[in-house]
Parts: C-alpha cells; sequence; structure tokens
C-alpha cells in the first residue's frame, strides 16, 4: 500500500487516481497520522435496488412492532454510560 500526505494528493491526484484504476491502494496521511485509504471500487460489491415485491405495502403503511414494557429509565442510562467515558 502506498502512502501520500494531503498535499501530495492535491498536487497529482488524477495520477494517484489511475493508480487506484489499476488495483492499487493509498494511505492518505496528515502529516504522521493516517487518516483515509483510498480503494479500487469492487464491482461484486455493488448495491442493487429492486422493486418491492408483489402486494407489499409501501414503507409508510408497514405496520410498527408495539413498544417494549420496560422497567427501565433510558435517559438514566444514557447519562450513566456518557458519565462513564469522561
Amino acid at each position: 500500500m502506498r502512502q501520500v500526505r494531503i498535499a501530495q494528493l492535491k498536487a497529482r491526484l488524477s495520477e494517484y487516481l489511475r493508480d487506484v484504476r489499476r488495483g492499487e491502494t493509498l494511505a492518505v496521511f496528515d502529516r504522521d497520522s493516517p487518516i483515509a485509504e483510498i480503494v479500487p471500487v469492487r464491482t461484486g460489491s455493488t448495491l442493487r435496488v429492486r422493486k418491492p415485491a408483489a402486494g407489499a405495502l409501501p414503507p409508510n403503511r408497514v405496520p410498527l412492532p408495539r413498544p417494549l414494557k420496560l422497567d427501565i429509565d433510558v435517559v438514566e442510562l444514557l447519562l450513566e454510560e456518557r458519565q462513564g467515558h469522561r
């Protein structure tokens, strides 16, 4: 994997993108810290959108599940979790 700094990438973007198109992966660095990877697009992993099945309800008509009846205060749980990260 080739490493490139942001300034180099900006100055020679077309050249680096040609390398990626040929299958190479680039690691982008901000000073000495890696911040991103530029990888070639995998043709087999593309998202496919298909039409809904015949007779399927439109998304705004799908019934929602019933709310859970829990004896838990969600706000208290969130505050507890956030306090633990300080």
